[in-house]
């Protein structure tokens, strides 16, 4: 199944391209790069896909989408998928 995962921006890297987002307690640095048009800023919530940021989201919008995962039993694959983006916090 191919997740779409809701993650909170935390930090920016200095080039602005990457951000860091958390994601249940779990930070990753996601790529920002299909929202240049529409850039979100610290603590704007993402909706996040292999490590990439995919589109923004409401905060509202972001616990709902976690708590739908938790309901469908799919939190544990969100969290295996977030885990091995490789883009780990240093």
């Amino acid at each position: 199944m191919c997740l779409a995962i809701p993650g909170k921006i935390v930090n920016f890297a200095e080039d602005g391209r990457l951000a860091t987002v958390e994601v249940v307690g779990v930070r990753r640095k996601v790529d920002l790069g299909l929202l240049q048009e529409d850039m979100p800023k610290l603590n704007d919530w993402v909706l996040i896909h292999v490590g990439f940021a995919m589109s923004k989201i409401s905060e509202a919008d972001a616990l709902e989408q976690m708590r739908t995962l938790a309901l469908l039993g799919e939190s544990e694959q969100a969290m295996q998928e977030v885990r091995g983006y490789g883009l780990e916090e240093e």
